[in-house]
């Protein structure tokens, strides 16, 4: 263990905490060696530098969305799994803003396909199956549902739904209803 006790995964948990509060793209290598109260060289042990280290961070939230979305899935099917889904991202979003923005960031090839990203895919694949969709549709529903999902989160993080009526909740409601409605019925090419 190196000074101050900074190992990879401190570095990374601190980084992940530290976007939560001030936000994923504010997270340097700089601002962790304040909070650590070292100086930055003796990090660069630990991480290649601020790319390295957000890139680690969305690794993180990555795998801990898939295993809240696993368990939420569990014994679930159809429009209750669906809303299950939907619901642990907006959870996660709301308890943890930086890391659900990590979650977004563009990723090369090879790092995206070790990570945890394509588990969240064949999470969502599982629930369409019950849909009776093919293949192809499959794959425009996985797109669908994951704009729905993250532009609303999106806008409502933003507080683009405070000041309006109904509650914000009634229409995520309506809109896992919409989705389910939709996915149920399909349009034929």
């Amino acid at each position: 263990m190196s000074r101050a006790g900074v190992t990879p995964e401190r570095l990374v948990r601190a980084g992940a905490d530290l976007a939560d509060e001030v936000g994923f793209d504010q997270v340097t290598v700089s601002a962790l060696a304040r909070q650590f109260d070292v100086k930055v060289p003796s990090l660069y042990a630990h991480v290649e530098g601020s790319r390295d280290l957000r890139t680690r961070i969305a690794l993180l939230a990555l795998d801990e969305l898939a295993d809240l979305s696993a368990a939420a899935l569990a014994g679930r099917a159809g429009k209750a799994a669906l809303s299950a889904l939907g619901d642990v991202y907006r959870d996660y979003a709301r308890a943890h803003p930086g890391r659900y923005a990590a979650t977004r960031m563009r990723l090369d090839p090879a790092t995206a396909a070790a990570s945890a990203g394509p588990r969240h895919a064949q999470l969502l694949r599982a629930i369409l199956r019950g849909y009776q969709l093919s293949e192809t549709d499959q794959t425009h529903a996985v797109r669908l549902i994951g704009s729905t999902f993250h532009g609303y989160i999106s806008l409502e993080l933003a507080g683009g739904f405070d000041h309006s009526s109904p509650d914000s909740q009634q229409s995520w409601t309506r809109i896992m209803d919409a989705l389910d409605s939709l996915l149920r019925n399909w349009p034929a090419e």
